[in-house]
């Protein structure tokens, strides 16, 4: 290969690699913002992080999620006992159907179906978005909320938030394989990519605990250093290297290392900050802060603030559209 033949070799590979990069830092389409007490869901821009759209959805809601293939969104409307489903491209909500008593937080499973906390029956339940038809009930402790779904299906975790307990589920048998007691009042959790480990947030001791999923032992804990911290959501970077957690009342997010749990960084934001998203590249965090009434859009790379969008009433849940 002549001088020059290999000169144009690297600058192909090199233009491959800076265009690789352009996509990767491309933001996404939009971002959903569930408002708790306007009844609505502010569309966001991801391009611009303004609000394009609002949707009117339906009496409290709270719960977000995408379908796998991005053709439906699914809201859970607390007081109507209810998901309403609508098109992420024309903003129309097209149908709603029952999902128990006080539906709160939900996930939803790479095969379509979604997983539901009904807090006032200390239940979960699993329906499939498609039909509303109900394929299961689980009993699980007193107040469930946090609902995470391993990244291969087979695994769901239930926190039950006044049992003190990460319920870990075998799907598709729906049937609860450990009962893990972490600490007061679990609000969330995630799972790593292979499934075998989780993290968890505990509203009330004010710390996030790790745990080997499939022994059910604590493998981890680190209480957040700030006494007004109750954490709320909690999200693995996609290097699987750093946990985000949103501080609650601290008015922060907090960076751990997902190893050691050790505290990286701790990020301001609005005030009672409660619900994360990551885009699909990683590169932003969304937050949403409730008595504010605004997202925040972290750059994690710099953990820094880059934009607070106003949005509507007490925010609550957020989902990325990409």
């Amino acid at each position: 290969m002549s001088k020059f033949e290999l000169t144009m070799k690297w600058a192909v590979a090199g233009a491959m690699i800076l265009a690789m990069t352009a996509i990767q830092a491309e933001p996404p389409k939009r971002i959903f913002v569930t408002n708790e007490k306007d009844d609505s869901v502010s569309v966001i821009d991801g391009a611009t992080n303004k609000v394009v759209a609002t949707i009117a959805i339906g009496a409290r809601p709270r719960g977000i999620g995408v379908a796998p293939d991005g053709s439906e969104v699914y809201v859970a409307i607390s007081e109507a006992n209810a998901i309403a489903v609508f098109d992420p491209e024309t903003f129309k909500v097209t149908r709603q159907f029952e999902s128990g008593d006080d539906p709160e937080t939900f996930a939803v499973h790479p095969n379509g179906n979604i997983y539901i906390s009904n807090e006032d029956d200390a239940k979960a339940s699993v329906y499939n978005p498609r039909t509303g038809e109900l394929i299961a009930e689980i009993k699980v402790g007193i107040e469930p909320e946090g609902v995470a779904v391993s990244p291969d299906g087979t695994k769901v975790i239930v926190t039950s938030e006044s049992t003190n307990m990460l319920h870990v589920i075998a799907v598709p048998e729906h049937k609860i394989v450990n009962n893990i007691l972490v600490g007061a009042r679990p609000r969330a959790a995630t799972f790593n990519r292979a499934g075998t480990l989780a993290y968890a947030t505990s509203e009330i001791s004010g710390e996030v605990k790790k745990v080997d999923v499939e022994s059910g032992k604590i493998i981890g804990k680190m209480p957040l250093a700030d006494d007004k911290a109750k954490p709320k959501d909690v999200l693995l970077s996609n290097d699987e290297a750093r946990l985000f957690v949103a501080g609650g009342r601290a008015n922060a997010i907090f960076v751990l290392d997902a190893t050691t749990l050790e505290i990286l960084a701790t990020i301001p934001v609005g005030k009672r900050t409660w619900g994360l998203a990551l885009s699909g590249d990683g590169s932003r965090l969304y937050t949403t802060d409730g008595v504010s009434n605004q997202v925040s859009v972290i750059d994690t790379a710099a953990n820094k603030v880059v934009a607070s969008i106003p949005v509507g009433k007490f925010p609550w849940g957020v989902a990325v559209y990409e």
